[in-house]
């Protein structure tokens, strides 16, 4: 009896370590990039020597967590954007660096909010594997305490 109640704790323990969340989890990014206008747009080490008008600037920087509006995993906030001449916004953007250059960041399509879809299905798996595991707890212990 006691050796059962045990063995759940140490499991439902164990679970709940493995799927809880980390921050080494909580986002994985390949590259440095910034978000304008809803795209994604990966920062290279191209430097842009002719830029047109100012489009926009960083709203929100983490290296940790993701944001909506104009995100940046790279650049702090008020970072400005640029038009490169002679390019459609569609296709590239310039960031200005700190040192007054200006580095090409090139489309990677929509930006999706920094949602991984794994780790939120993982994470519903786990949380279903943990119910199940209390409730199977409570009710052996219930079925045990009622045969007494």
């Amino acid at each position: 009896m006691k050796h059962n109640y045990v063995t759940y704790v140490v499991v439902l323990v164990i679970g709940i370590f493995f799927l809880s969340p980390s921050p080494s989890f909580a986002t994985s990014w390949e590259y440095f990039f910034v978000v304008w206008d809803g795209d994604k747009y990966e920062v290279t080490d191209e430097i842009v020597e002719k830029v047109d008008q100012k489009i926009g600037e960083v709203t929100k920087y983490s290296d940790m967590d993701t944001y909506s509006g104009n995100f940046s995993n790279a650049y702090h906030e008020g970072t400005d954007y640029y038009a490169i001449q002679g390019t459609s916004t569609d296709e590239a953007i310039a960031v200005e660096e700190a040192n007054g250059k200006y580095k090409k960041a090139i489309n990677r399509g929509t930006y999706d909010g920094g949602m991984n879809t794994f780790i939120d299905l993982a994470t519903v798996i786990g949380g279903i594997i943990v119910f199940i595991l209390i409730l199977s707890l409570v009710m052996t212990f219930f079925y045990q305490s009622s045969k007494k």
